[in-house]
């Protein structure tokens, strides 16, 4: 580590791990409800292990930011972290917000939680997403605006650079658009309308900056590629994303109620988000390409690597299939929907946040060329694991989605009800849970592969100084 206050991102990429775990293990429960529709019920029904599931998606991967963001910052800045206490107070009140509220959802019904946590003073439950009581709400702000401050504060007083630059501004972004969170109106077309400015604009707006900024250090360290290639890539790579992803929001006004203009807007700039995901794919292969050196951790290279090819297929090509208003109206809120959001959501934020671990534990544990090479070629096996599942899920959901608007949704074909298609999909949904378990199972085999290997090993493997 070059600077001691790195370490305070430690506990925040363990957390964020074990929630992973937690995600994993609910959406199995989600996948196995599907077939066997009684399962666990009613002691974890659908609605609530979805809620668990999705809830479980949104805190690790702001564990994993945050991690990153004390990881790198201090580095990009070349000074100590502003207040390595409030980083770690912080940690502890997000972390214990954290386990209550998935304890909320799983051990009290959903409205009694709801009138447990006072929501008549401030109503903001019931939303997909943002189930979360208001006062856990309250305290994500809380941890968000010292956790801001602490970034803030530190770029202040270091060196100012691009990818500095770009992930504050991803972070301030999250904060704001997290406000929306607070708006629940009467009305359900306004409601649907300003949801869409927390969940879209996260995922297809500032998160898309933080995922630049990360894969930018990252993709410096271990190639050692000029700071100005780099950078010059990722002034491009984010413009395209923030014009594309902000007016290609519209593509979640088709059918909810606003203007038919949207039609038109939605689906010309929510065609062209694909256009920045493939010129990460050309950026990190080109950068990877010109390195001056070979860093020891190649299981993060290829984690890097790994995550703009997976984030192009996820948020751009299955994006794409389903964006543009004609194909919309016959597949939304489809199976296809699904697969989109789970080839997206791997690719594009949990392969990044499991890229910067993969880099940054080694170092944080005294091995800056990375863990040995048993330890690495585990985690390569993990990799690939993880995603070659993730698209087998992917494609079990694409393949589900195609013949449940087929049968439900074309008159023509003589439409079967819901459930009647749902039964009909069932072995489809096999291959899914199936696809799942081997997912598990690679996720296990990443976490094993930082106890793999002795420290000897490690050390005797990889004594060339890190590259900074």
């Amino acid at each position: 580590m070059k600077f001691e206050s790195q370490g305070v991102a430690r506990p925040y990429f363990i957390f964020a791990l074990l929630l992973f775990v937690g995600q994993i293990l609910f959406g199995l429960i989600m996948g196995l409800q599907y077939i066997v529709g009684d399962f666990l019920f009613p002691y974890i029904p659908f609605n609530v292990a979805r809620m668990v599931h999705t809830n479980l998606l949104i805190v690790w991967l702001l564990f994993g930011f945050m991690g990153a963001s004390y990881y790198l910052v201090p580095e990009e800045c070349d000074t100590e972290l502003h207040s390595p206490w409030l980083a770690r107070a912080t940690f502890w009140v997000f972390a214990a917000a954290g386990v209550l509220t998935i304890l909320g959802y799983l051990l009290v019904p959903y409205a009694e939680l709801a009138k447990l946590t006072h929501n008549e003073l401030l109503p903001t439950m019931g939303r997909e997403f943002l189930e979360q009581p208001t006062i856990t709400k309250i305290g994500i702000v809380i941890v968000c605006l010292a956790f801001i401050y602490n970034i803030g504060m530190t770029v202040l007083k270091g060196r100012k650079t691009v990818i500095n630059m770009v992930l504050i501004t991803g972070l301030v972004g999250l904060a704001v658009f997290f406000l929306f969170s607070f708006y629940n109106p009467d009305n359900l077309v306004l409601d649907k309308f300003f949801w869409w400015w927390v969940v879209h604009l996260w995922v297809e707006g500032v998160w898309e900056l933080i995922l630049g900024a990360i894969l930018a250090f990252v993709l410096i360290k271990v190639t050692g590629v000029d700071r100005e290639v780099i950078e010059k890539w990722l002034y491009v790579i984010i413009a395209l994303a923030l014009i594309s992803g902000l007016i290609g929001m519209g593509h979640h006004y088709f059918w909810i109620g606003p203007g038919p203009y949207w039609l038109w807007l939605g689906s010309i700039f929510s065609a062209l988000e694909p256009v920045p995901f493939f010129m990460m794919v050309l950026f990190a292969f080109r950068v990877v390409g010109q390195r001056r050196h070979q860093h020891g951790n190649r299981a993060a290279t290829l984690w890097a690597l790994g995550t703009a090819v997976m984030a192009f297929l996820g948020a751009g090509v299955w994006g794409f299939i389903h964006t543009l208003a004609p194909v919309n109206y016959y597949t939304h809120g489809s199976q296809i929907t699904a697969a989109h959001g789970h080839l997206a959501f791997f690719g594009a934020y949990a392969m990044i946040v499991l890229c910067i671990i993969s880099y940054a534990m080694p170092i944080m544990r005294g091995r800056p060329q990375g863990n040995g090479e048993l330890s690495q070629k585990l985690e390569i096996f993990a990799f690939w694991t993880m995603c070659v599942s993730m698209i087998g899920i992917t494609l079990a959901l694409t393949v589900a989605g195609a013949w449940q608007v087929a049968l439900q949704r074309l008159p023509e074909v003589g439409a079967l009800s819901f459930m009647n298609t749902q039964a009909k999909l069932i072995p489809i949904f096999w291959v899914r849970e199936a696809f799942g378990v081997v997912f598990a199972l690679g996720l296990v085999a990443y976490l094993a592969s930082f106890f793999v290997g002795s420290r000897v090993e490690a050390e005797a493997g990889h004594r060339v100084p890190a590259v900074s």
